[in-house]
């Protein structure tokens, strides 16, 4: 006898339910989020489990390879494409968790991609930098502004970045202005150490695959760029297309159009917003060092607007470093601007 789980994970709990191959109900309870009690509740029916559906939410590491360390085949459910019919009146977590044993009963549930456990802490390292460089922009912003609305000067990013905290006591007059740039100094500076100590880390302990080399081609991206594609895209050859790799990289419209008319948008988030980033950093430096990607975006701008016509060269650049890293060859700038 077949027999199918869904797991509607939570943050302290999740609620477990089991199905046979006729869709009959055979177990079903709330239990806390420990493994070893998630286990023991599976354990009866491990012999029969076709499969063990977990939903993709926040929290599923810690789930997810348990199960799969103790022999389960485990699927990861894609939140965002397996809607139930919205005319339901009452749904909870028991029904959602039924919903889940369904889907894959039927083979149509929408799997999300399960990262290999060994890549993921470095993955993962590498996206805390960025949140460490978005604290350091903001205080880079933030003395700039203080120097534009009191001297009415403008410093450029890099002269900031270069302020020792003897230069902040002669930047202004006041004592409570010259406390909040060496408060700023000191943040930049320690924030400044903690990247390079994550890129040394990253550097010296990941496996550099043959895409980050060629990764490297295309102009504008460098290693921390390389290196953050690499990461967060695992293995290529999940993408059946070129399309549904942009799309993952948010690089096209979310829209939903009828009869030629924008009618709705769909969900924007849907995708990885560190590719995203990835790119969008891609096109401003390919922009700038590349003169085919110039004269692309000066074409784009001249019709639209800046922003539409850099997420239009970061989309140019995802399509391009999917060949690249799905055909193993280097950058051609010929095939991507003609």
């Amino acid at each position: 006898m077949e027999v199918y789980t869904g797991i509607d994970l939570h943050s302290s709990n999740s609620f477990i339910g089991v199905i046979d191959g006729r869709d009959r109900r055979l177990y079903k309870k709330r239990l806390p989020n420990d493994l070893d009690t998630i286990l023991s509740a599976l354990a009866p029916f491990k012999k029969d489990l076709v499969g063990v559906v977990v939903e993709s939410t926040y929290n599923w590491y810690w789930l997810v390879d348990g199960l799969q360390e103790d022999g389960y085949k485990v699927h990861l459910a894609n939140p965002a494409a397996i809607k139930q019919y919205e005319g339901l009146k009452h749904t909870d977590d028991e029904s959602d968790s039924f919903w889940l044993a369904h889907m894959r009963r039927l083979n149509i549930l929408a799997e999300g991609y399960i990262y290999p456990k060994e890549e993921r802490p470095l993955r993962d390292l590498l996206r805390r930098r960025l949140l460490f460089v978005k604290h350091s922009t903001a205080h880079i912003l933030s003395l700039q502004s203080t120097i534009t609305r009191n001297l009415g000067t403008r410093m450029s990013v890099n002269a900031i970045k270069k302020l020792t905290e003897a230069d902040a006591n002669n930047l202004f007059d006041s004592p409570h202005l010259v406390l909040i740039a060496k408060s700023n100094v000191e943040t930049i500076s320690h924030l400044t150490k903690i990247l390079k100590r994550i890129e040394k880390e990253v550097m010296s302990q990941i496996r550099l695959r043959k895409e980050f080399k060629l990764l490297l081609t295309i102009p504008g991206i460098g290693n921390i760029l390389a290196l953050t594609i690499m990461l967060e895209v695992g293995d290529i050859r999940r993408f059946a297309k070129v399309g549904n790799y942009s799309s993952y990289c948010r690089c096209v419209r979310s829209e939903r159009l009828s009869n030629g008319k924008k009618k709705d948008e769909n969900n924007r988030k849907n995708g990885n917003k560190y590719l995203s980033w990835a790119y969008v950093e891609a096109a401003n430096f390919a922009m700038r060092f590349c003169p085919r990607a110039q004269r692309f975006y000066q074409r784009k701008k001249a019709k639209t607007n800046g922003i539409v016509a850099i997420k239009a060269l970061a989309n140019k650049i995802s399509r391009a470093s999917y060949y690249v890293m799905r055909d193993q060859i280097p950058y051609d700038v010929s095939k991507v601007f003609g």
